[in-house]
């Protein structure tokens, strides 16, 4: 659907997302897949938050970053997957021009701010570890506070500008996303204008949020190494290590894939 403000002029006010398949046999089938996920995820995250909240041993720096992350896991599902479930089932595809610029900016600001927090957690590792007596002094609650802001900010801030420099790009021809929700590359592929400017946008985005992160992480985690390693007791170092194993798990299943699908031109960007 097209609207027209002019006779040499007309933008889109809709975008028809294409999912994963046409098949409805197929579509039912990836419909209870995806439930099934989506309601694990949103479960288990539900279970972390309120088992920290409970707890009052769990009333720590670690478990406070821990609960933020699982607040941002599920906002980020909540996102895009009840939309794509109703689209399973459903003969409309169709996204409005509003609809789709809310959902890409509220799943980049989710996104950003995990990559923000993940250097956050890092550096609760380091401290916990490098000056465990000083831990809760270092890591005041007024602290930790003032991080969860902050990485918040950053990311609804970051996220604001890719997202105005995508919607505002003309979209005056193709309306179809192949996509099962509005990610910004397969949006910016459908603009009728030259998109080299967001693109540069991007790659300055992702350069301070992604890969800026990812080298204070590394650094963080030489200078845990190098502690950890001074420790006499093997039981110790073992300790050290596991109390690290899960949140490295953690940033190479969320950079991973986030670098290999972001971190290159639209040129090279498939869909598929």
């Amino acid at each position: 659907m097209w609207m027209s403000p002019g006779q040499n002029q007309s933008w889109v006010s809709e975008f028809i997302l294409l999912g994963f398949s046409s098949d409805p046999t197929t579509n039912r089938i990836l419909f209870s897949a995806f439930l099934l996920l989506y309601l694990s995820s949103v479960l288990g995250n539900g279970l972390i938050i309120t088992l920290v909240c409970l707890d009052m041993h769990l009333h720590t720096p670690m478990y406070f970053f821990l609960c933020i992350l699982s607040l941002l896991d599920m906002s980020c599902v909540t996102t895009t997957m009840p939309q794509m479930l109703m689209h399973l089932l459903s003969r409309s595809q169709t996204i409005s021009f509003a609809g789709c610029w809310l959902q890409m900016y509220i799943f980049d600001a989710v996104g950003l701010t995990e990559c923000i927090l993940f250097v956050v957690m890092a550096f609760d590792r380091y401290v916990a570890i490098c000056y465990p007596l000083r831990y809760t002094v270092i890591l005041s609650w007024g602290l930790c506070t003032q991080l969860s802001a902050g990485t918040w900010a950053c990311g609804f801030f970051f996220s604001l500008i890719h997202t105005f420099f995508t919607m505002r790009l003309p979209y005056c021809g193709p309306n179809r996303v192949n996509h099962y929700f509005c990610e910004g590359p397969s949006v910016q592929n459908l603009s009728c204008l030259d998109t080299h400017v967001i693109e540069m946008v991007d790659l300055g985005i992702s350069v301070f949020m992604v890969v800026a992160p990812l080298l204070l992480i590394v650094a963080s985690y030489i200078r845990i190494a190098q502690a950890i390693l001074k420790f006499k007791s093997m039981q110790a170092r073992c300790k050290a290590f596991s109390t690290c194993a899960s949140h490295l798990t953690m940033i190479t299943f969320f950079y991973a894939p986030a670098t290999y699908l972001y971190m290159r031109p639209n040129a090279s960007y498939s869909s598929e």
